[in-house]
């Protein structure tokens, strides 16, 4: 792959990675120069990387004298800082000054502004309110948000007490509401009276009332004043009784209260896609969470005190948590709500320029539909401070690499990152000190023992396999809500390879030691017994303008499988037979003759989890006449009708 960006000699010698292996170096008597040098250190030292990671990044903890690692042959059974104790909110508002801690837009070109003294004073009367209302260290504590301020702000509440704090946003229906907070049985409820998108405005308050009818351990609901300066609390039906408006809530001018609470305290409830059954509730510590962030943020992304930074989330993704916990670093968070694509696609880079943003965060779908889109930022914003942009969600493609350095900047560190809600982090992620290769993310995470595996388990290089983890690290997961014996928690990341975390991913590592993804393990194609990656069927045809979006699936067919490509046509083109041979002999030059589909289809539209992602899963599932659990996962399942019986598939 070829080299697209250099770091300069003077952003290499100011990054945190730098000074980090020159404090390293003094203080262990180590010659680390290079990355590679250092990510073998932090592997080879397990225990003494965490203990110095936790020192540069100044955590506010107390770590006792026990070990850095208990059990730690154990996967699961591994814990750090047994003995340690934090408070995770404490940690966050280390800062209580002037400096702007949270900028807030929206669609309709609303701005907020929160210094860290006001965001501080907020979580402590918030807070109040929590103690006041019976929630203690355990009680879960949810919101069924938007992206605002107050959604930071009840978060960090939440965790100040040693509270677990659970989100959804808004566009979950009832079902998927019900879904998620139904197994974990919160105690307080915050919601928003509604919420904007696409130009239209979206009410929340009956959605949230259908819901609170069946959630009957939420003991008061908090209704954030969003649409409405005063919601009205009667929309909520029979749950008004148990309702109050935000700004009552609480008493101001309390002082925050910080205890320490254990490392492994559980901080949050995130939750799997749920595309395969009930989603899976995973329970993650305050310790752990803390300390890979602020590696993440410090290390992998360069965080300081002056930068602007923004991710496009919603409160129903873990990259929200992720952006929370850049607070820790000082930095002003800048938060969206809304379409990126409402007015037009220019709104988040007119954005990015008038918040002169340092680090742009987002979808690798999103730099997708921006470059169909046509909108060109470098040739309509002003982008000079802009030093990072980060993608996530699903792999970027070699092509969305060409797009970000000929569209948006050339002089810019694009960091595609990896990783998931079940670790709440990255495996691989960006590296300040290093190239940036097209198609390739940049470098293992430290302290992260990532392989790829073979099916037998042996370890490959520069070839495809299964993505895992073979070393214990911080934010693994305490486990799943209501897995007493912890045998859902095994069966999901230890079962395929006793011992060794397996992500699901199918991956290989590059020549230049960093990283492709090539799609989910389970969506993987394997056509004559060949595996074959969904991403480099979908890089080749997206290349083309005609096509908007396309899904691979394998087929059961004559004793073996194979490939079936469904594609979104852009405008008013057809899928003709000129159009089929097209697609066909670009996929072919591209790849291989093995990723060339069998079948091709248009379809109106693709079902879309509610963070975004296209579920090939449920599509092959629908093609072979079988059941697709949990509906209510999918943003759009009325889209899976497009698949079922079509006379193509039968011959």
């Amino acid at each position: 792959m070829s080299e697209l960006w250099r770091p300069s000699p003077e952003r290499v010698a100011d990054a945190n990675l730098s000074r980090f292996m020159r404090c390293l170096n003094a203080r262990r008597g180590l010659t680390l120069r290079d990355y590679d040098a250092v990510y073998a250190w932090s592997l080879s030292s397990l225990e003494a990387f965490w203990t110095e990671l936790a020192r540069f990044a100044d955590v506010r903890a107390s770590w006792g004298s026990g070990p850095v690692l208990e059990n730690p042959g154990a996967m699961p059974g591994a814990r750090f800082f047994p003995e340690g104790q934090l408070n995770f909110a404490a940690n966050l508002l280390r800062y209580e000054d002037e400096q702007p801690a949270l900028i807030f837009r929206n669609e309709r070109g609303t701005r907020r502004s929160l210094s860290y003294r006001e965001l501080r004073a907020e979580v402590g009367r918030i807070a109040a309110g929590l103690r006041s209302a019976g929630v203690v260290a355990g009680d879960r504590v949810a919101g069924y948000l938007p992206n605002l301020p107050e959604a930071t702000i009840a978060m960090l509440a939440t965790a100040s007490i040693g509270a677990i704090w659970t989100s959804c946003s808004p566009d979950f229906g009832v079902p998927g509401v019900l879904d998620r907070f139904g197994q974990i049985a919160p105690k307080v409820l915050f919601t928003a009276d509604g919420y904007y998108y696409a130009g239209k405005r979206l009410d929340s308050l009956q959605p949230m009332a259908e819901a609170l009818a069946q959630l009957d351990a939420v003991e008061r609901v908090v209704v954030v004043p969003y649409l409405d300066g005063a919601p009205q609390l009667e929309s909520l039906g029979a749950a008004a009784r148990r309702a109050t408006r935000w700004q009552e809530f609480g008493a101001a001018g309390t002082a925050l209260r910080l205890d320490p609470l254990p490392f492994n305290h559980p901080l949050y409830i995130l939750y799997s896609s749920g595309t395969t059954g009930a989603p899976k509730c995973i329970v993650h510590g305050a310790g752990g969470t803390l300390l890979q962030h602020l590696k993440e943020h410090l290390l992998h992304t360069d965080l300081r005190r002056s930068d602007r930074v923004f991710y496009f989330t919603t409160c129903g993704w873990m990259m929200w948590n992720w952006l929370m916990s850049a607070l820790a670093t000082g930095a002003t968070l800048v938060l969206y709500d809304g379409s990126p694509f409402h007015p037009d696609p220019g709104t988040l880079w007119r954005m990015a320029q008038e918040e002169r943003l340092t680090v742009f965060g987002t979808s690798a779908k999103y730099l997708s539909s921006l470059e169909k889109s046509g909108f060109v930022p470098a040739q309509t914003v002003e982008l000079t401070p802009l030093r990072t942009l980060l993608s996530t969600g699903s792999p970027l493609l070699p092509e969305g690499f060409d797009f970000v350095y000929r569209a948006v900047k050339g002089d810019l560190q694009l960091a595609s990152i990896s990783g998931g809600t079940d670790i709440v982090s990255c495996f691989a992620l960006g590296c300040p000190i290093r190239p940036v290769y097209r198609g390739e993310i940049q470098c293992r995470g430290l302290g992260m023992a990532v392989e790829v595996l073979d099916d037998a388990g042996r370890a490959l290089r520069a070839a495809r396999g299964e993505l895992v983890c073979t070393a214990p690290f911080p934010s693994m997961p305490l486990g799943f809500w209501n897995d007493p014996g912890g045998s859902k928690y095994h069966a999901a990341y230890f079962e395929r390879f006793p011992g060794v975390w397996h992500h699901g991913d199918y991956a290989a590592i590059t020549p230049h030691d960093g990283l492709i993804i090539y799609g989910r393990s389970d969506a993987v194609l394997n056509p004559g017994g060949v595996r074959i990656g969904t991403a480099e069927i979908y890089s080749a045809v997206e290349s083309l303008p005609q096509i908007a979006e396309a899904l691979a699936v394998a087929q059961d067919w004559n004793g073996d499988v194979r490939v079936v490509l469904f594609v979104r046509l852009r405008g008013e083109a057809q899928l003709d037979e000129a159009l089929k041979k097209e697609i066909r002999n670009t996929v072919r030059s591209q790849t291989t003759a093995r990723h060339v589909p069998a079948k091709i289809i248009a379809v109106p539209d693709f079902p879309r989890t509610l963070s975004g992602k296209l579920t090939e899963l449920a599509v092959r599932n629908v093609i072979h006449r079988l059941p697709v659990k949990n509906l209510d996962a999918l943003a759009n399942p009325g889209a899976l009708e497009y698949f079922r019986d079509l006379p193509d598939l039968q011959c």
